[in-house]
């Protein structure tokens, strides 16, 4: 396939410069597209989403009218990423799960950055995700964010930044997997002799740090999930299968004596560890939400009394909130007297009556997001809005100031991607998958999500966006 059409545009493109010269990490890449033709490529394209299809890789799209159940687009263009890259990205996100972690424990416990007013104790004690039964608990081993699924977004000049936290129940590590075995057929030879780090241990490197969770020499372990109608549940059931432990619901469990039993063919069976996929006020109606039919009743207690473990913790929610992201870079100065190795995207808090005039009179330029909201919805694109959609979130921020931030516009960077025009740059971003058990580990690899509609900077896969295979170098 010709490259030389491919336009390049004021964005940082991860394959080419400005010039249109090619990276070097990603020339071996160049040279194999110009041996392959148009034909050919579409028909790995072709074959890819068959492969995912008969994978049953799809997710549910809540209130959509063309049917729920989709794949998740997996462009053939692999993002590849140098070793360089790659270890300083490494760092930062092995520093930032450490300053959360330590964040975490403390305003369940001390509270010393709120009696120090390094991070403002109203907005910790007045968030819907502080979860008041947890207020003095430790959790097994003192972790609480065992997975993470970070966002990054790179500016103009190439440069990462965060852009947001999720320390709840982080997903797509499913498609990370399974985007690679069907990657790696369609280039074997060109995977193997740039030296890729390998992703497929992941269910493996999941399963030790679940059982580092308990005290018993081989603890049971299983997958809480919503359910089949849940939007990722082919994850729950891919990993519960991977990793070779029990995938249940609510209704398969029950507490007896403040312990968790599965009922199984042969009984009850007790079990020690759960990875759950519920958001936190539904895991026990008994301590949450009283109409929860999606948890266990007495699930709360079992896990106070340390009969049980679960990743991630109850009460996490509170360290991902849009808000609390903006006072990272102070959380990490506090508890490590590091700076932070990776940038936040500057932030705007409207709480704050400065930043808000600013938002307001800024606007038409900025990303303004609901801090409690996910999968980008609640969000206004400034550049891309209209003049109504300016005034109704004008409004918004200023009858609800604490329940907004707003960003610059990043123009996000872009990777060429397979399109009925040919090879087109497509903005994208990355989630690394972080395990933090004996140790915090980085998956060398990532989901990175890609806006499929041109000019687009929304990459959620709710939102209509793709996926691509990120090939992380030895070198």
């Amino acid at each position: 396939m010709d490259t030389k059409q491919y336009i390049v545009g004021d964005n940082f493109d991860e394959m080419f410069t400005q010039g249109g010269k090619c990276r070097t990490h990603y020339q071996d890449f160049l040279d194999l597209l110009g041996k392959t033709s148009p034909k050919k490529l579409s028909h790995f394209q072709f074959s890819a989403n068959k492969t995912q299809v008969a994978m049953g890789m799809t997710f549910n799209v809540y209130h959509d009218n063309q049917g729920t159940e989709k794949i998740l687009h997996l462009d053939i263009i692999p993002r590849i990423i140098p070793n360089k890259e790659w270890t300083k990205l490494e760092a930062g996100l092995k520093q930032r799960i450490h300053a959360l972690n330590l964040f975490l424990q403390d305003i369940y416990n001390d509270r010393k950055i709120l009696k120090d007013k390094v991070v403002p104790e109203d907005l910790i004690l007045n968030s819907k995700d502080y979860l008041k039964p947890c207020i003095g608990l430790t959790p097994p081993k003192g972790i609480w964010c065992h997975i993470t699924g970070t966002d990054l977004v790179r500016d103009k000049n190439g440069e990462y930044y965060i852009l947001e936290d999720n320390l709840r129940c982080p997903s797509g590590v499913s498609y990370m997997l399974e985007s690679r075995e069907i990657i790696k057929r369609a280039y074997p030879e060109l995977f193997n002799n740039l030296g890729v780090m390998p992703v497929s241990d992941y269910p493996a490197k999941l399963l030790k740090m679940l059982q580092f969770l308990s005290n018993k020499e081989n603890p049971v372990v299983g997958v809480l999930t919503p359910g089949i109608y849940n939007s990722a549940y082919f994850e729950h059931s891919y990993l519960a299968l991977q990793m070779g432990v029990e995938l249940v619901s609510g209704v398969d469990l029950i507490t007896k004596n403040k312990k968790v039993y599965m009922q199984t063919t042969r009984g009850l069976q007790q079990i020690d560890v759960l990875y759950r996929r519920i958001d936190d006020t539904f895991l026990d109606p008994l301590v949450f939400n009283p109409h929860s039919m999606l948890g266990v009743p007495g699930l709360f207690e079992a896990y106070k009394a340390g009969n049980i473990a679960m990743a991630n913790a109850p009460g996490t929610g509170v360290a991902d909130d849009k808000a609390v992201y903006a006072y990272v870079p102070r959380i990490i100065k506090y508890y490590l007297d590091e700076e932070p190795i990776l940038n936040n995207v500057p932030t705007y808090l409207c709480r704050e009556e400065k930043d808000r005039q600013y938002v307001i009179d800024n606007i038409e330029n900025l990303v303004v997001k609901e801090t409690n909201a996910a999968g980008g919805y609640g969000m206004l694109i400034g550049p891309k809005a209209s003049k109504e959609e300016h005034a109704k979130f004008r409004e918004l921020v200023k009858n609800n100031p604490t329940n907004y931030i707003a960003q610059p516009t990043l123009s996000l960077s872009t990777v060429p991607t397979l399109t009925d025009e040919g090879l087109q740059g497509r903005h994208v971003d990355l989630r690394p998958y972080i395990l933090y058990g004996e140790e915090i580990e980085v998956i060398p690899g990532a989901l990175t999500r890609v806006a499929l509609t041109k000019g687009s900077l929304v990459v959620n896969s709710s939102q209509g966006g793709g996926s691509k295979d990120t090939w992380v170098l030895y070198k």
